[in-house]
């Protein structure tokens, strides 16, 4: 079996269900585990850095341009040359990873014709069933269960610290910073979950721009800065652009001078990818939300601000 992943959270989900040897190309956003960065890589983006508003631009630009196609190149014929029996991708976010049609239409024209796999969860529990179809794809059905098994008992084990009678924190959690996105898709969901409301986004649904206005109205009493694809140290940047903001002071997350009570989080490993390390998150959220710091997992990677 010889497998291609074009998404670094369905690498992760192969990985988890034993089938990282398997594994013969990638994307350039795969980095985890860090064994799985000698594996050659198909994809690469289009789009320039720079801030945030810079890189909105861009991507708005590039999708009104050319769709999927715009943001990102495939090596098709690395592709072809590395003979997968399964490409692992997805439609879900035009922004995330190459767009399906044109991983389809590559398949369609080798032979011996790969199987596409497209992956499109908007919860948890759907990552989960994702688990089990990536290792149906790849032969490792009972391992998938296994890891399943594993992934829920961590998450269910975690939902006992949750007081279900008491009103939890609402929390504000942006998903970009210029312009605002609040957390969507399974996002909202897994801070429901935790103990806290997330007013502005609805479980399962996109994530969706919102206003000053929005953000004020909610008064969150908790925010999480976790900018999609953005390490720590990069995340980390945006909260200094939000202290310049006229509405940040008034937030009762800042007034009521909380500890803790501003999180800012890596979002390229903890929230944006729908794998495995999902669980981890919902972890760091029950442990925050409810001051259980001991279900934090070890190394879980967030800077807590005081005001």
């Amino acid at each position: 079996m010889r497998v291609v992943s074009l998404l670094p959270s369905a690498t992760e989900l192969l990985c988890r269900v034993g089938g990282e040897q398997l594994l013969v190309g990638r994307s350039h956003e795969c980095d985890f585990p860090e064994s799985i960065v000698h594996v050659p890589v198909l994809t690469s983006q289009r789009i320039q850095t720079g801030s945030s508003a810079e890189i909105d631009q861009h991507v708005r630009a590039a999708l009104h341009d050319g769709g999927g196609a715009g943001l990102y190149r495939l090596n098709e014929s690395l592709l072809r040359e590395l003979r997968p029996d399964v490409i692992l991708t997805q439609d879900l976010c035009e922004v995330c990873s190459v767009d399906l049609q044109t991983v389809q239409r590559v398949a369609a024209s080798m032979q011996p014709r790969p199987v596409v796999v497209n992956l499109n969860p908007s919860t948890l529990l759907q990552v989960l069933d994702d688990l089990l179809r990536v290792g149906d794809a790849v032969g490792l059905a009972s391992q998938s269960r296994h890891a399943m098994v594993e992934l829920r008992e961590s998450y269910w084990s975690a939902v006992d610290f949750v007081n279900a009678f008491v009103p939890g924190p609402e929390v504000l959690f942006l998903e970009w910073c210029e312009p605002m996105f609040c957390g969507g898709h399974w996002t909202p969901g897994l801070i429901e979950a935790a103990g806290g409301k997330h007013s502005l986004g609805v479980a399962g649904a996109k994530s969706r721009r919102i206003s000053a206005q929005e953000i004020l109205e909610a008064a969150p009493d908790r925010v999480v800065i976790c900018p999609c694809g953005f390490q720590l140290d990069r995340a980390m940047q945006e909260l200094d652009v939000l202290r310049t903001t006229h509405w940040w002071p008034l937030l009762p997350a800042v007034t009521q001078r909380r500890p803790g009570a501003i999180a800012v989080v890596d979002g390229n490993q903890m929230f944006s990818r729908p794998g495995p390390r999902l669980v981890d998150g919902f972890r760091w959220l029950v442990g925050w939300i409810n001051d259980r710091p001991g279900l934090i997992p070890n190394g879980f990677p967030v800077h807590y601000e005081n005001c």
